[in-house]
């Protein structure tokens, strides 16, 4: 009975894989109350160019938060995230509210259905601005780069980039996931993008980030 137990506890654990089991660890002890986000570490320097050719470095993004997404060129708005809901959810927050988040950006690597890099932009480049209300490029980067760059993190031994199974889309877990990053360049959550759910959870600790710096800028005035 207890091996039976055992074994069954095994094989939930590899369904449901290590980009679970680190936003589970992320999310602990969750409540209503203030709470600052985990720090998973700060992501090494990165660079990618952008559709006019030039180039962006982790550098250009001091004191911006950010968040990070994949897009496929071969099918931008409903493949590897809830594009829809990602655009209302999380962009268009950011957008009408620049007063409040006009730090914050959205970089989104263009890859393949298997997760490489894709040089040409521009097909993307062009659903954005036909499926997004007023798109803007400023706020919502198209990037060209290895997105292993952001996304070879690891936590408790597991690996976002290298995690692989029939459930991600490509096979690749990094192709579904949002990564949080603050204005020191930690990342902060790490999150679902396939799933309504876990946009909205995204769209909640965006907030708790948001908080965090504002209590540190009432605090510093005291």
């Amino acid at each position: 009975m207890k091996a039976g137990k055992l074994k069954g506890l095994l094989t939930l654990f590899l369904l449901i894989g290590p980009a679970f089991i680190l936003v589970f660890i992320s999310t602990r002890g969750c409540s209503h109350n203030f709470r600052t986000l985990e720090h998973f570490g700060k992501l090494p320097s990165y660079s990618f160019k952008t559709i006019d050719g030039s180039t962006k470095t982790s550098k250009d993004f001091e004191g911006n938060v950010v968040l990070f997404t994949t897009i496929q060129k071969s099918c931008p708005s409903n493949c590897a995230i809830s594009f829809w809901h990602f655009d209302q959810l999380l962009y268009q927050q950011i957008r009408k509210n620049k007063k409040k988040m006009g730090h914050v950006r959205i970089v989104s690597f263009v890859v393949d259905s298997v997760g490489n890099p894709v040089n040409d932009l521009a097909d993307v480049a062009f659903a954005l601005k036909e499926e997004v209300e007023q798109y803007d490029p400023k706020i919502w980067i198209l990037a060209n780069g290895d997105p292993k760059q952001v996304y070879n993190i690891t936590h408790n031994k597991f690996n976002l980039y290298e995690e692989r199974g029939d459930k991600f889309y490509g096979k690749r877990a990094f192709t579904e996931l949002l990564l949080l990053v603050d204005k020191s360049n930690d990342v902060r959550m790490v999150l679902n993008g396939s799933r309504e759910g876990e946009v909205r959870r995204m769209r909640e600790h965006m907030a708790l980030l948001e908080k965090e710096y504002l209590k540190a800028k009432v605090k510093a005035k005291k």
